[in-house]
């Protein structure tokens, strides 16, 4: 080996060392300067961004847009991304549209706040279930609409199996609450043995009590008129209807007169001698004394009296003899002669 190669590798300058490690330096620093974007806004409820993407560079702005049937409040509607990477604080909501209330409801009514897009009202008719029947009843419906659901004003009709009587309503009424009125009860009942009335008679044997609805016929003496009902009828009180009356007949008080019967004259000491019935009327002839003519005045039997009209006067055997009888009279034209 020579003396040249045994001896040691020259040492690099240091010279050259400098330039390699500043470029390495540069190099380095550019790593960290790292453009800012920012990420996806924030969503906002019932809005839609016009620009949508993942990410967004410094200085670019989007819009929100309310969604159909929202309006914006006050918030912010634009918003832009911020050389910190971020996004200004968000104040945007987006509220339902309010609606005007629905029109009125005929014969119906509405509880409600307040309307609001996308909310529903529901409208439906009351109904009554069918109601507990009552022991020994048979049932119908009267319904305004066909079908077989009761509705509000629809009404039933109760009717008891005989011979029981029926207490209480015979009808009952869908209300607006959803229930029914009164129902009736079925049950039974008796009347005890009728009591017989004035001048009459009842027409068959009595028993010694009667069940609801069953009747008894009465009648009048001769002579008498019967006035109102013939039948009484045990009622769901467990008393008998309003009986009738025997309305008795009139003597006309005089001994000798001529009066209109029926339309006919007629003599009162033959004709009449009997008397008239009640609610029977005649006429008496009466004289005006200016005008010498005769007009007449109606009276009537009324349960055994009769008034004489005062301008009746009852004539005496010499009277009829000599005088013209007021019913021979010429017949005064109109009212005010009389």
């Amino acid at each position: 080996m020579s003396s040249a190669g045994a001896q040691a590798a020259a040492p690099v300058p240091p010279s050259l060392f400098p330039p390699v490690l500043t470029l390495w330096l540069l190099s380095c620093s550019c790593c960290h300067r790292v453009k800012a974007v920012c990420p996806r806004p924030p969503e906002v409820l019932f809005a839609t961004l016009n620009v949508d993407k993942k990410v967004y560079e410094v200085g670019e702005e989007v819009e929100y847009t309310c969604r159909p049937g929202f309006m914006p409040n006050n918030g912010q509607r634009k918003y832009t991304c911020l050389p910190t990477g971020k996004w200004a604080f968000n104040t945007l909501l987006c509220l339902p549209k309010r609606c005007p209330p629905p029109p009125p409801l005929k014969n119906g009514k509405m509880n409600f706040e307040e309307f609001q897009y996308q909310s529903s009202v529901t409208f439906s008719s009351v109904s009554c279930a069918p109601p507990s029947l009552p022991e020994f009843s048979v049932l119908s419906y009267r319904r305004l609409h066909a079908g077989n659901v009761s509705h509000f004003l629809d009404t039933i009709l109760f009717e008891c199996v005989p011979p029981l009587a029926l207490i209480g309503n015979e009808t009952a009424t869908c209300l607006a609450n959803g229930t029914w009125s009164s129902i009736p009860e079925c049950k039974v009942v008796t009347c005890p043995t009728p009591i017989g009335i004035e001048n009459g008679f009842i027409e068959f044997v009595a028993r010694r009590t009667y069940h609801y609805n069953e009747s008894v016929s009465f009648g009048c003496q001769p002579g008498y008129v019967m006035e109102g009902s013939k039948h009484s009828r045990c009622e769901n009180t467990g008393n008998w209807s309003t009986k009738p009356a025997c309305r008795a007949p009139c003597k006309i008080p005089v001994k000798k007169a001529v009066v209109l019967y029926n339309g006919e004259k007629k003599t009162v000491q033959n004709d009449l001698k009997d008397g008239i019935l009640h609610g029977e009327t005649v006429s008496f002839f009466c004289k005006n004394k200016e005008k010498s003519c005769a007009y007449t005045v109606d009276v009537a039997c009324v349960d055994g009296n009769f008034t004489l009209p005062a301008c009746f006067k009852e004539r005496g055997f010499f009277s009829s003899l000599v005088k013209k009888d007021y019913s021979e009279m010429k017949a005064c034209e109109d009212e005010a002669e009389q």
